[in-house]
Formats: structure tokens, C-alpha cells, sequence
């Protein structure tokens, strides 16, 4: 339905009901020392499989959802300058290659074994392979890890991600549409280049771009960065890359006082709509669908989830990090979501096998619940080490 033909008031009591509950329970979870992705989650879970389902609402949800997650990488993306995520990148470019084999590895293996063809092995490894940026972000912040010298493993990691998924993505739509080589070629090479582009803009123009949008202004500020960010993640999305990347390459390009300022607008923003991202992801779910495919889901989970755990890991350990960094990245890049599920929707309609869908909505659920407990369970182990015992009495 058309946001133009909704009820006001119908929106009004949807939208405020379950903010409102959503708020209610995240301050009890606080309360717990509990993370609010996971209650996030459930509220939309919850609420999919009950008369309560919000449809009046849900068009505005999911345009919620879009500028959560573009918020979300933006944040982080302020934390870093263009030359710190080059070096990381060039520093971390086999951890790129370690990240993929060792999870989207497992992913055709299952496809296999169920009996599936080589289109489904594709996507569900896909599926197994990138790790949620929504979710990473949302759990750094939480943490309070953003000021960790792990962070920008991490970072570098998903970027190098996304990056590949400018290419996978593409070319995995254009098998799955019967699409001839060609075009599949033409997406590729545009998508690459919309994120050449926007990393050169960063590294040669983005101080003056930053004197450019810095204002004493508040709402002048607010206006200018907010109308960037969505305006270049808009972009992104057109040209097949990730939107998170544009988002993400927007923030890496502020720099000096307008990122100083930019931060305390934004923050607000971003935690409410990416509490409404976390909504929207619970929402999509297929709860009758889950039952038939939990056991497989399972499997999934508990052999990739230490995968990702290896590769975080992996790269920190290759960064110079103790073992409490390289736990925390490890743990914290085990969450897969919304890539997941763009990957899986592509095969709704290609005509593959009909669980397909349903086995990566559980399989992200799963690790969705379970990856904010693995990083709270790790942040707790590292406060308790000697090094940081020591750094604390200081």
C-alpha cells in the first residue's frame, strides 16, 4: 500500500505501539546486561506471526530500515579516515581471501549434501559468507568498542566484503535471471567503479568537502550530511553496490570539525532507525516456514559461526592483537544479515528449490540471537585479563 494512502492515525498507533514496546523491553534487558539487538529482533519475530502484524505500516518500516542500516555504517565510518582504511585494506587483503574460502566454503558443502544444484550451492554460499554490517555496527557501538584497536580489523573485513559483493551480486542476479555473460560483465565493471570513485573523492577532496558541509547551524549540519549520506547510499544502490558502502565511504570522507559535530546530531537518528532496521529484519520472517528447516539451519550455523570466529581471529592476530582483541573481533563478525537475505530473495523467484529461502532466514536468525551474547560474553572475558586489570588500576 502506498505510504500516500495509509491512515494517519492507523500509522500513527502502529509505528508508536511498537516503539514504544520496543523501548519498554530494551530498558528491562538493560537492566539484565542484556544487548537490545537481540529483543529487537524478537519484538518483529514476535509480532510477524500475530494479528498484530503491522501491514498498514510496513512500507514506512522498510524505508525506516533502508536509512537505519545507512546510518549505522556511516557512524563507523566517521570513526576512520580514508588513509587508515586504505592501509587496512591493503594490510588485509588475505584476510579477505581466508574470510571467503573459509566461509562461504561451508555453505556449498551443505547445498551438496541436501542435494541441491550448483545455483543453490551459490547462493547459500553467499548466505554463509558476509557477515551483517547493520548488526556489526550496531553491536560496536553497544559495546562501546568503537575506540578498540580490533575495530578497524573488523571494519576492514566488512568492506572488503561488500566490495566483493559488487561483484557477486551481479553476476549471481544475472545467473539466476538466465541473464547472457555480457551484461553480467557491464554490472560488474560499473559497480567497481562507482566505488573507485567514491574512495578517490574521499582520499583527494575530502577535507575541503568537509569545510564544505560543516556549519555552525545545527539543522543546516543535519541537513547537509543526512541529505549526503542517503544521496550516495541511493547512488550505491543503483549501481549495485551496497548502500552501507556509500554510507560507510561518506563518513570516512568527514573529517576535523564537521565530523566532530556531525557525531552528537546523528547519533539519535541512528539509534532510533536502527532500532527499526533490527524490527524490520524480525518482521520478514516466515515464522510457519522456520519448523521444516531449524534442524539443517542448526548445522549451518554451529559450522560457520566458528569459521567467522577463526577469521576474525585470524586477521587480528595478523594485526599484532592479544588474544582478548582477537576474540572480540572474532565474536562480533559472526552475525550474518541483511546480505543474507538479499541473496536469498533472489532465489525466491528463479525457480530453485523452495526451502532454499527459509534455511537462510533461519540460519540468520540464529546467529543473530546468538552473536550478541558470543561479543558480551568476550567484552567480559577481556575486562577480566591481567593486561586489562593492570590498564584499569592506571
Amino acid at each position: 500500500m502506498p505510504l500516500a494512502s495509509l491512515s494517519a492515525a492507523e500509522l500513527l498507533l502502529e509505528i508508536g505501539g511498537l516503539l514504544l514496546v520496543m523501548g519498554v523491553l530494551a530498558r528491562v534487558a538493560d537492566r539484565f546486561a542484556l544487548p537490545s539487538i537481540p529483543v529487537f529482533l524478537a519484538v518483529g519475530l514476535v509480532v510477524s506471526s500475530t494479528p498484530l502484524r503491522p501491514d498498514v505500516s510496513r512500507e514506512f518500516v522498510e524505508i525506516g530500515a533502508t536509512i537505519g542500516v545507512a546510518l549505522l555504517l556511516f557512524m563507523l565510518g566517521v570513526k576512520y579516515s580514508a588513509d587508515e582504511l586504505t592501509e587496512a585494506l591493503r594490510s588485509n587483503s588475505r584476510a579477505g581471501l581466508v574470510d571467503a574460502l573459509a566461509n562461504a566454503t561451508p555453505g556449498a558443502v551443505i547445498a551438496a549434501l541436501l542435494g541441491w544444484g550448483a545455483l543453490e550451492a551459490l547462493v547459500l554460499a553467499g548466505a554463509c559468507w558476509v557477515s551483517s554490517s547493520g548488526m556489526v555496527a550496531k553491536l560496536v557501538e553497544d559495546l562501546r568498542w568503537t575506540g578498540n584497536r580490533e575495530t578497524p580489523v573488523v571494519i576492514s573485513v566488512l568492506v572488503m566484503e561488500d566490495l566483493a559483493m559488487a561483484v557477486y551480486l551481479p553476476v549471481t542476479a544475472g545467473l539466476l535471471a538466465g541473464g547472457s555473460a555480457p551484461d553480467s560483465i557491464v554490472r560488474v565493471v560499473v559497480a567497481l567503479a562507482v566505488v573507485g570513485v567514491v574512495i578517490t573523492v574521499a582520499l583527494r577532496w575530502g577535507e575541503r568537502l568537509s569545510d564544505l558541509a560543516f556549519s555552525e547551524s545545527s539543522e543546516h549540519m543535519l541537513l547537509v550530511i543526512l541529505g549526503a549520506v542517503l544521496l550516495v547510499a541511493g547512488f550505491a544502490e543503483r549501481a549495485s553496490v551496497s548502500g552501507a558502502v556509500g554510507a560507510f565511504l561518506v563518513g570516512m570522507g568527514l573529517s576535523g570539525p564537521a565530523a566532530e559535530r556531525a557525531e552528537p546530531l546523528l547519533t539519535p537518528l541512528r539509534d532510533l532507525f536502527g532500532a527499526v532496521y533490527f524490527l524490520f529484519f524480525g518482521l520478514a520472517i516466515d515464522t510457519s516456514a522456520l519448523r521444516n528447516v531449524l534442524v539443517p539451519a542448526l548445522v549451518m550455523a554451529v559450522l560457520t559461526g566458528p569459521t567467522k570466529l577463526w577469521t576474525g581471529w585470524w586477521s587480528a592476530r595478523r594485526a599484532g592483537l592479544g588474544s582478548a582483541g582477537r576474540l572480540r573481533a572474532g565474536t562480533v563478525l559472526m552475525a550474518r544479515g541483511e546480505f543474507s537475505l538479499v541473496v536469498a530473495g533472489l532465489a525466491v523467484g528463479a525457480g530453485l528449490e523452495a526451502e532454499l529461502p527459509a534455511l537462510v532466514t533461519a540460519y540468520v536468525l540464529i546467529l543473530a540471537l546468538v552473536t550478541p551474547l558470543a561479543a558480551r560474553v568476550a567484552d567480559r572475558r577481556s575486562q577480566k585479563t591481567p593486561r586489562t586489570r593492570r590498564r584499569a588500576a592506571s
